[in-house]
């Protein structure tokens, strides 16, 4: 859905602000809305078919994040991703996620090796649908299950803070559709490191996962600074 389509329905139990937030957030994650354009009150209440305060109040939220700012005599526009703010972000994700590879391979169980398989599997089926947001949520739960495999509650909420600002990236890494059958052999490899459990394999390959993306995303970044 472009983020000018506006369907209460979708979000019926949630205050109108939200669901603003919620439209205007998931068109900048998806690029509907791209960084450098420029967001005006009037503009976006007309195209959703709302008032100006819901739009003002989402705009301050989505200021909150960093993923719009406010320029003097410019207004509000899309932020831009930066290469240093992708490095410190994926600096820590890939702590976390060696870690999380490390506490999984020894205390993933039964159940939890048979969600991992499934969530591979859900990931090979969303690669082969093109739909890239649904191949950006399977990616998403995927890790997550083996963050939950850890059995540390503080470690998720540390990932699950971590993972609003990851998406962007995210998305903006598996819009390269040549980087998928890199992304499953990535992740058929991390499941069967962790069901085997094979810690020192495990980490390894958590790390390589967030280093690939890391330079995936920086060649983007120059690419379209070139342009």
């Amino acid at each position: 859905m472009a983020y000018h389509e506006f369907d209460a329905r979708a979000d019926e139990l949630l205050p109108l602000r939200d669901v603003v937030y919620k439209k205007l957030r998931r068109a900048i994650l998806m690029e509907e809305l791209k960084a450098g354009d420029r967001l005006t009150e009037i503009h976006l209440a007309d195209k959703l078919g709302v008032s100006r305060t819901p739009i003002r109040e989402a705009i301050r939220k989505l200021e909150l994040e960093g993923l719009v700012i406010m320029i003097p005599r410019r207004g509000t526009i899309v932020a831009e991703i930066t290469e240093k703010e992708l490095k410190d972000v994926l600096e820590l994700r890939r702590v976390l996620d060696m870690f999380s590879a490390d506490l999984a391979c020894r205390r993933i169980d039964e159940e939890g090796k048979q969600a991992l398989a499934k969530a591979c599997a859900d990931f090979e089926r969303a690669i082969k649908s093109g739909d890239l947001r649904e191949i950006a949520q399977k990616d998403v739960a995927l890790h997550n299950i083996i963050v939950e495999a850890t059995g540390n509650n503080v470690l998720r909420q540390m990932v699950a803070n971590l993972s609003e600002q990851m998406y962007r990236y995210r998305v903006k890494y598996l819009k390269d559709d040549s980087r998928y059958e890199t992304l499953l052999t990535e992740h058929r490899r991390i499941y069967e490191s962790i069901v085997n459990r094979d810690r020192e394999r495990a980490v390894k390959l958590a790390k390589e996962h967030i280093d690939n993306q890391q330079t995936a995303i920086m060649n983007q970044l120059h690419n379209w600074e070139a342009d």
